[in-house]
């Protein structure tokens, strides 16, 4: 398959992405108000053709006071939500089928690179060994309970370190390619 599938994800130490109610406070408890960097998130999101996300996370998305997914096609994956509200009808897909037949349709529509978010749809390309690369930043705090990035899996994932860099504020961001088994 020609389609690279990416996650460009925050996590606590302790491996949560966040709160149990979706709040991500934690991460601004550890940040500097004067503190503006974006750990490479936009050159990310310029690099990428495509958003797929859960129901959670677009529900997330669209309390923000700015749409972030500007001039990308968004792809939410639910099996509940049957079209997206009025206001994104121009700016949103809802695909409630198997992900391996939206890697298909990604891949006739020509899509190059996709960003995975969420958790629940993290795990879910996991497990059908869709991702190709994972780029954590690792927050410095442990929360002890939360949304974690990564749950149950069928099989180990091996995964092959493929760039780290530290930042002035403690965190650190990993990057790792998944080889296609």
């Amino acid at each position: 398959m020609d389609i690279k599938f990416c996650v460009f994800v925050a996590a606590s130490v302790d491996g949560y992405i966040a709160r149990f109610n979706g709040k991500l406070d934690w991460i601004e408890s550890v940040t500097k108000k004067d503190d503006i960097q974006d750990y490479g998130y936009h050159r990310f999101m310029d690099s990428i053709d495509c958003v797929v996300m859960g129901r959670h996370t677009f529900e997330k998305a669209v309390s923000f006071a700015r749409w972030p997914y500007r001039g990308k096609r968004v792809i939410v994956l639910s099996r509940t939500l049957k079209e997206p509200p009025a206001d994104f009808v121009e700016r949103v897909d809802v695909f409630g089928g198997p992900i391996e037949l939206l890697a298909v349709e990604l891949q006739h529509w020509r899509v190059k690179k996709v960003f995975v978010e969420g958790g629940s749809v993290i795990q879910s390309f996991l497990s059908a060994e869709l991702l190709d690369e994972l780029i954590i930043t690792k927050v410095p705090i442990l929360i002890g309970q939360g949304i974690p990035l990564f749950g149950h899996l069928k099989n180990d994932v091996p995964l092959k370190l493929t760039g780290s860099q530290e930042f002035s504020n403690g965190f650190i961001q990993l990057t790792y390619s998944i080889p296609r088994r």
